[in-house]
């Protein structure tokens, strides 16, 4: 039976802050999984590839950039003698998300929704009308998740890791506002919402779909320099809490594949465990996840609102 994450014992591991995510991943076998990596292309999606191909994962990179994202997937397939896939999305286009859904056959083992922007540093909309991180990070990961809900129940045990981030704790779900229609655009504000999103997003998951035998986990991968911070002026982490991109995709890979996860969903982990819930954001960077991200009621609630949106997408597309 599916337990909440607010009223369960936290997870250990035996790995930690400096664990990479060849570290968790060693004596694991993924032959015969298929996993589908968002934002492969670059960064810790690129590493969190990697780490999954090279015991055996048949992976295909989901990103906007299909020329890079070949060149990634060369790169892993000759190190590693296999295959790496590489098909067009774009999540803040929902016609892309459709096409992708459409097109994929067969079972889905590990879906890793790793894409993301951050910061932008004035507002920007989707042809929808929606805030764009939101639209990215949140609602594109959404849609493309719930598109792939038969393939992954053909899985006969999948999972889900959802990317989220330490600003879980600077921001709330702003449900009266959630495209800052009202109140004034601020770039991290924008961001936490879209990053508290996804942990709602795995905890609701597992709430529906954990009797077909789907789990879906959020996480925080460190402070990792990766193009993620082209709006930000680089990381404004202390240099001791900050990790490689080797390190930064070790959570991701633990949710991912470790056996020590099986059976295990709703919850949030960063640097390899069970993140502390807290209740006042820390000012020292020493992580945490605030109690209304893992918030069940707003787990349903956004999943309610998420479906309301794409079904008005649905409506405008077919009288238009």
């Amino acid at each position: 039976m599916f337990m909440p994450a607010m009223n369960a014992e936290p997870i250990v591991t035996p790995f930690g802050f400096t664990s990479t995510a060849d570290d968790v991943i060693r004596d694991v076998d993924l032959a015969g999984k298929r996993v589908i990596v968002t934002g492969g292309a670059s960064g810790i999606g690129a590493e969190t590839a990697r780490a999954l191909a090279s015991v055996g994962a048949e992976v295909t990179l989901a990103v906007r950039n299909v020329e890079t994202g070949e060149a990634v997937a060369s790169d892993i397939g000759t190190a590693y003698g296999r295959p790496i896939y590489v098909r067009q999305l774009d999540l803040a286009n929902r016609v892309s998300i459709q096409s992708f859904c459409a097109s994929w056959s067969g079972p889905l083992h590990v879906l890793v929704n790793n894409a993301g922007i951050m910061a932008l540093p004035e507002l920007e909309r989707t042809s929808e009308g929606y805030e764009m991180q939101f639209a990215t990070n949140f609602l594109g990961h959404f849609a493309l998740t719930i598109g792939l809900h038969e393939a992954l129940v053909k899985a006969g045990g999948a999972r889900i890791v959802s990317v989220s981030s330490s600003a879980n704790m600077i921001a709330p779900v702003i449900f009266d506002d959630l495209h800052f229609n009202f109140l004034p655009y601020t770039p991290f504000v924008a961001y936490g919402q879209s990053k508290t999103a996804a942990v709602l997003l795995a905890v609701e998951a597992t709430r529906r779909w954990s009797s077909d035998g789907i789990f879906a986990n959020a996480l925080n991968p460190g402070a990792i320099a990766t193009n993620l911070q082209r709006h930000t002026g680089g990381l404004q982490t202390p240099p001791e809490r900050r990790k490689s991109r080797q390190q930064g995709a070790a959570t991701s890979v633990l949710l991912a594949a470790s056996p020590l996860l099986e059976g295990i969903g709703g919850r949030y982990f960063e640097d390899c465990r069970e993140a502390e819930i807290v209740n006042r954001r820390p000012t020292d960077f020493s992580g945490g996840v605030a109690p209304y991200a893992l918030d069940p009621n707003n787990a349903e609630r956004l999943w309610n609102v998420a479906l309301d949106l794409l079904s008005k997408e649905a409506s405008i597309t077919r009288q238009t």
